[in-house]
């Protein structure tokens, strides 16, 4: 519950620091309403629409509106998945206002003691630190190696949990043991002509859950002729601090991300994970205020690629033979990728340049899966919902693979086959592992 002196400082906070000429943008036209999720889910609630919360958000930087749970809610609710940005008639940068109104919110609510902590767990002391990350997901990867899973299956331990998170354990990748990632080198070097030299930003949960993921990744970028550094002293891109109202944590962890870079000469800087990408070629405008960093962070965004961007740019698919057993595929896109990064169309036509594949457009594929960083654990209800109605455009595409391009889209796909009972006749699979596997050496 807000008390009064929080609202008194949310109001006075809002009138500070949101972007009133950006509120002033949005001319209520109603093109976001048909792409929003939330406002299509919720039966057509204005509240829970783009237009909606920017109205919501207007009116308590006027003081005509007070600041209450409910419409912390309605801001909660939001997938963050910027579907709304593209049919903007305006060009409104509805996720800076979010992410402006979320940390005003955040900063001033009231919580329990234990929710306190955990938030500082995991924002402060977790993710921030790539080597805690390597050892609580290494501590997965032995309760999957050592048959602790099985056994906590079988005597109904996973029924004490939600039911959409008892399902992802289900669908987690197969972690690597510690020595495996602590052992990767930090350069690869290119394979026939050289073309780029080019920096990956590992992730977080890419190199560590996903590390295969990232291992194909830098293979693809090696017979596309790159050299490959990894930078050291880089960690979590920050998007999860600053979708959660954390974004002064996440200014701490942009800056020690673009010094890693500078100090790799790189034409490029490739991302595999959509949502990760779209954070990071944002930092220009996360440390615009900031003169000693504005610059740096520019120069840091102008350089940022989507491995499949990166891919097409350097004629893979035209050089390279790729070809899989027949079967049909469909993609789903990473919101942030399409809306933000405005990378859509190179991982089409890498999938339609496969030998054997037949490639079906998924109808909504560009709507979000449900998945959006943490939401599927915060907002289960609504992101089981989303999911539920995405696994039905799956299914009319016949499709035997979903491909995505993003962590957490691949382990929401991975779950909506879980759900649905299509295990076994579906999967789900991040695109640079089906690039390398469709690769004819």
């Amino acid at each position: 519950m807000m008390t009064s002196s929080a609202k008194e400082k949310i109001q006075k906070e809002f009138k500070e620091e949101m972007d009133y000429d950006e509120l002033l943008n949005c001319m209520r036209c109603g093109f976001c309403l048909p792409s929003c999720p939330t406002y299509i889910e919720t039966g057509h609630q204005e509240k829970y629409s783009p237009r909606g919360r920017i109205a919501l958000m207007k009116g308590i930087t006027d003081g005509v509106i007070e600041p209450d749970d409910d419409i912390a809610h309605s801001l909660d609710l939001c997938l963050g998945c910027r579907a709304c940005e593209p049919v903007c008639p305006s060009g409104v940068h509805y996720g800076h206002l979010l992410e402006s109104a979320r940390t005003i919110i955040q900063r001033n609510k009231k919580e329990p003691i234990r929710v306190k902590m955990l938030r500082k767990g995991i924002f402060n002391e977790l993710f921030p630190h790539q080597d805690r990350m390597e050892k609580v997901t290494s501590l997965i990867g032995f309760y999957q190696r050592s048959g602790l899973s099985k056994v906590a299956r079988k005597v109904g331990f996973m029924n004490l949990f939600p039911e959409s998170m008892a399902t992802m354990e289900k669908v987690l990748p197969e972690v690597p043991k510690r020595s495996e990632m602590k052992q990767r080198p930090r350069f690869f070097e290119h394979e026939g002509e050289k073309k780029a030299t080019v920096a990956l930003f590992a992730g977080c949960l890419m190199d560590t859950m996903f590390f295969e993921t990232n291992k194909a990744t830098i293979k693809l970028l090696q017979k596309a002729g790159c050299d490959v550094a990894i930078p050291e002293n880089q960690l979590c891109c920050g998007a999860l601090h600053g979708h959660n109202g954390e974004l002064e944590k996440s200014k701490e962890m942009a800056k020690q991300n673009i010094e890693a870079f500078e100090a790799v000469k790189a034409d490029y800087i490739i991302t595999n994970a959509g949502g990760c990408s779209a954070f990071l070629i944002e930092y220009d405008h996360l440390l615009k205020d900031d003169p000693e960093w504005a610059e740096r962070a520019k120069n840091f965004a102008r350089k940022l690629k989507d491995i499949s961007a990166i891919l097409v740019a350097l004629d893979f698919q035209k050089t390279h033979r790729l070809r899989l057993p027949e079967q049909i595929i469909t993609y789903q896109d990473s919101c942030h990728l399409r809306n933000v990064m405005k990378t859509f169309s190179e991982p089409r036509l890498l999938l339609q340049s496969i030998e054997g594949v037949h490639f079906v457009e998924m109808e909504g594929a560009d709507t979000c899966c449900g998945s959006a960083g943490d939401y599927n654990i915060v907002q289960p209800d609504m992101a089981m919902q989303i999911l539920d109605h995405k696994m039905d455009k799956v299914e009319d595409t016949n499709a035997q693979t979903i491909v995505t391009a993003n962590p957490g889209c691949l382990l929401e796909m991975k779950l909506g086959v879980e759900r649905a009972n299509k295990t076994g006749s579906v999967r789900a699979v991040h695109i640079a592992d089906v690039l390398l596997e469709a690769l004819v050496e």
